[in-house]
């Protein structure tokens, strides 16, 4: 096993301390330990997406950032046949992209969201 070092700020350690008592994981690492192997089974499934797919593509980020959304619906709007956008509060957005088309431009505008810092939860649903 390799031990690997990880900076967190405040706000994420609490609510690691907050599920890591809610769920029942003994440990810090544990808790961790779980979510980077959801995460990497989660990104293989989408990896290996084959051939014409519809999905869900669900996006939340702040208000502020509604040209960088913008900017990525525009590169693939043949992809995206419903587009649904919902104030979560006064600050933050969600959007929810209805996609049909073929898995690699699928995977492509979720890396384009994923990569993008100023998005605050990028989750894809492949149906």
């Amino acid at each position: 096993m390799t031990i690997i070092s990880i900076s967190l700020n405040e706000e994420i350690l609490k609510e690691l301390d907050k599920l890591q008592g809610s769920m029942g994981f003994t440990g810090r690492s544990e808790i961790i330990r779980a979510g980077i192997r959801t995460f990497v089974q989660e990104e293989k499934q989408k990896r290996e997406l084959k051939g014409k797919y519809n999905a869900v593509l669900i996006v939340v980020h702040a208000d502020e950032f509604d040209d960088q959304v913008a900017g990525i619906k525009h590169d693939y709007e043949d992809l995206i046949k419903t587009h649904l956008h919902n104030k979560l509060d006064g600050e933050r957005c969600m959007e929810m992209f209805f996609l049909d088309g073929d898995s690699k431009k699928i995977q492509a505008i979720t890396k384009g969201f994923l990569t993008d810092k100023k998005m605050d939860t990028v989750k894809l649903v492949a149906l």
